[in-house]
């Protein structure tokens, strides 16, 4: 099976949205008036960001499901991708479930793919995805209603939405540093490898929240981003985290399990540290606490609030009475492809 016939029989579908798609040197797309294009690039390698042995089904779902992520913390609409394959083979049999994996996300949020390029070499996925966001907004500065990184503001609430720490739960999992029993490795390694995209949730934030980023690399790093961007400093309450690992109440006996002090200190290091939850985290004013429920109501998407913005710069966590705790005490460090050595 040659590029282009793999590219027609698993990649090439309609694309009504589009101007032109798949089959030319480019793809056009026609943004709305009072639109503007949202962009994201996101790059999946071969053990480095998923096992050799990932179910390509739920590999087609993940590595567009990263990238709708970063859509829905800039509160946008999804309209459309590009997909560019390396393949060590074109294998029919782990092609069609990977597209079909791929295409099941993409129906759901309406995102069609428009283009991109196929060649040999080790598996690697690398995802462009488009989308749209009004283009009023109320910042005379920046006139965009797209959700930002560097809008908090000092006593904002900060808000995470779902739950936090299952995914690297099951990588420790199955990287061997740890032992789960099968019913629990399999539900958090479906949070691993099928993330929940929360891009309703991030459009019905648009003019609630102050700033917005997804949480990939962990949530003090990615917050951090919002802090570093808005100039300010945080509290976050961090034993109002714990409950947010779905695998201390999922399990039968998994709050004995993770409350002991080894849990404990394992599930704050998930929850707080651990990658690849693509849910959100976002500030919004404490006088749009309704708003922000309507929000979570609006998209079926639990939120719950874990600290308070500050005009001091510095990120303080505090304990369940109210004192400091540093990040190196708790052993907590997020993420970073560079610093990282080895598989996933």
């Amino acid at each position: 099976m040659g590029e282009f016939d793999l590219i027609r029989r698993f990649f090439t579908r309609p694309t009504p949205r589009a101007v032109l798609g798949v089959g030319d040197d480019c793809a056009l797309l026609q943004s709305a008036p009072g639109m503007q294009m949202a962009v994201s690039t996101d790059m999946l390698v071969s053990g480095r960001h998923f096992f050799a042995d990932t179910d390509p089904q739920r590999l087609g779902h993940k590595c567009l499901a990263v990238n709708l992520s970063d859509l829905a913390a800039c509160g946008a609409r999804p309209l459309a991708f590009t997909l560019a394959l390396a393949l060590p083979e074109a294998n029919e049999a782990w092609l069609a479930p990977f597209a079909s994996g791929l295409f099941q996300l993409a129906d759901a949020h309406g995102c069609e793919l428009v283009g991109g390029d196929t060649t040999r070499g080790p598996l690697n996925i690398c995802i462009t995805v488009f989308g749209e966001v009004p283009a009023s907004g109320a910042t005379p500065l920046l006139p965009t209603s797209a959700l930002l990184r560097s809008g908090a503001q000092a006593g904002d609430d900060i808000y995470v939405s779902g739950t936090l720490g299952d995914a690297a739960l099951a990588l420790r999992a199955l990287q061997g540093t740890l032992t789960l029993p099968n019913p629990l490795l399999d539900a958090t390694r479906a949070r691993l490898e099928q993330p929940t995209p929360r891009v309703a949730l991030g459009q019905a934030l648009r003019g609630v929240a102050t700033a917005c980023a997804d949480v990939s690399d962990g949530l003090l790093g990615d917050f951090g981003h919002i802090l570093e961007r808005s100039g300010l400093g945080a509290q976050i309450e961090f034993e109002l985290t714990l409950p947010l690992l779905a695998a201390r109440a999922d399990f039968a006996g998994g709050t004995a399990l993770f409350d002991a002090q080894w849990g404990r200190d394992t599930a704050l290091q998930c929850v707080l540290a651990g990658g690849d939850d693509y849910e959100l985290v976002f500030c919004a004013p404490p006088s749009k606490r309704d708003l922000v429920a309507q929000a979570a109501a609006q998209s079926a998407t639990p939120v719950t609030r874990i600290g308070t913005m500050r005009a001091e710069r510095g990120l303080l966590l505090l304990d369940s009475q109210g004192r400091s705790v540093s990040r190196a005490s708790l052993h907590l460090a997020s993420f970073d492809h560079f610093a990282a050595a080895g598989s996933p």
